[in-house]
């Protein structure tokens, strides 16, 4: 690969020349006269075109020039017509080198935007750390919007004096009309994780938050601009929290969003970490949370097992037949591989996603697999 660029680097470059080269090898060769020397105009263009430095550009200037030397049939050319081309040339060779110039300065100029818009984008949703006690952690985020690295899904997994917390959430819609609200749900979380030493706490502080949100946000709002997408009164997230203990215990409140599943040390997948009879509470927005939140279990993670987190936009992903991406089928091969590596299984479901859709994500997908290592005994606070 490095060689194969190397090698189109190296012909771009060499292109102007190989015009000059073919002009002057035509025009010699030429048995009527029919000068080609006009063509020779060309090459300050095809310099700008192909590699915009400024100096291939002199470079092609002064072989472009040789249009002022009488050879080949072009000897009988008239000197009229001679400075009336190498004219043209000169004005072609201004030309590119002003609009040379000005895209270079463009492109150094979207070049450090760039690195502002991942700096940020890496700020809000930050890299997780390999391991957290004797968990070990993975993630892997698919953005719909081409060139962001956020959008509508966050997720984030904190050490705390209560466990290690988790969260994971999906924003209604997806881009950066979702990012104000990824920002405002993950702010929250990370303070009240360590302040609230009950789960349901940390999910109310998320609620007040997000209803503080939308309302900043009804005041604000510009309208939308052409293919954007607008507000609306009907904003929501799902959000699921757990909480992990030293004994392997897992806790979790759950708002709408999809129940994890657990990955076996023995090399299969469960369907799901809850019973079909446990029922989510409504996203975040569409309805006040109840007065009581219940509080569910999951199975106990032996050491070696895994939890798999995900949005909604991995079981809807389809092929161009319509046809849901298979999940379940993914996380069981993924589990074939013993011992259980949360970061290879993140890379295999993310690779049977994209040869599912043919590359074609229309939401976006988050994956996070919490790894129990046969260290967690005593690495984190709390039990069950």
């Amino acid at each position: 690969m490095i060689r194969t660029q190397a090698g189109v680097r190296a012909l771009v470059f060499a292109l102007p020349g190989l015009w000059v080269l073919a002009v002057i090898v035509w025009e010699s060769a030429a048995s009527r006269r029919a000068p080609a020397l006009q063509l020779l105009a060309a090459t300050p263009a095809i310099a700008c075109a192909g590699t915009g430095r400024r100096q291939c550009i002199t470079m092609s200037t002064l072989c472009a020039l040789f249009v002022l030397l009488p050879y080949g049939p072009s000897s009988t050319v008239d000197a009229d017509v001679r400075v009336g081309t190498c004219c043209a040339i000169l004005a072609v060779v201004g030309a590119s080198y002003v609009i040379t110039g000005r895209r270079m300065r463009l492109l150094r100029e979207l070049d450090r935007a760039h690195e502002v818009a991942v700096t940020a984008q890496h700020a809000l949703l930050r890299p997780l750390p390999p391991a957290l006690g004797g968990v070990r952690i993975a993630a892997g985020h698919l953005c719909a919007s081409h060139g962001t690295l956020v959008g509508g899904d966050l997720y984030e997994v904190l050490a705390t004096a209560h466990g290690l917390r988790v969260v994971m959430g999906d924003v209604r819609g997806h881009g950066l009309t979702a990012v104000h609200t990824v920002a405002a749900v993950l702010g929250s979380f990370r303070e009240a994780a360590h302040d609230e030493a009950e789960l349901p706490a940390v999910l109310r502080r998320l609620e007040r938050t997000f209803q503080r949100h939308l309302k900043d946000r009804r005041h604000v709002t510009a309208p939308a601009r052409p293919g954007q997408e607008r507000f609306t009164d009907e904003e929501f997230v799902t959000v699921l929290l757990l909480e992990l203990h030293a004994d392997g215990s897992v806790a979790a409140l759950n708002c709408g969003h999809p129940w994890p599943h657990r990955l076996s040390a023995t090399g299969r997948s469960s369907a799901r970490a809850v019973p079909a009879c446990e029922e989510p509470l409504p996203p975040l927005g569409l309805f006040p949370l109840p007065p009581e939140l219940p509080v569910s279990r999951l199975t106990r993670l032996r050491p070696g097992d895994a939890l798999v987190l995900h949005t909604d936009g991995a079981e809807d992903a389809r092929d161009r037949r319509g046809t849901f991406f298979p999940l379940a089928n993914a996380l069981a091969e993924a589990a074939r591989c013993t011992p259980l590596v949360p970061a290879r299984v993140v890379e295999r479901v993310q690779s049977a996603l994209l040869r599912h859709t043919g590359g074609r994500i229309t939401d976006d997908i988050a994956l996070l697999v919490l790894g129990r290592s046969g260290a967690a005994k005593g690495a984190l606070p709390g039990g069950s």
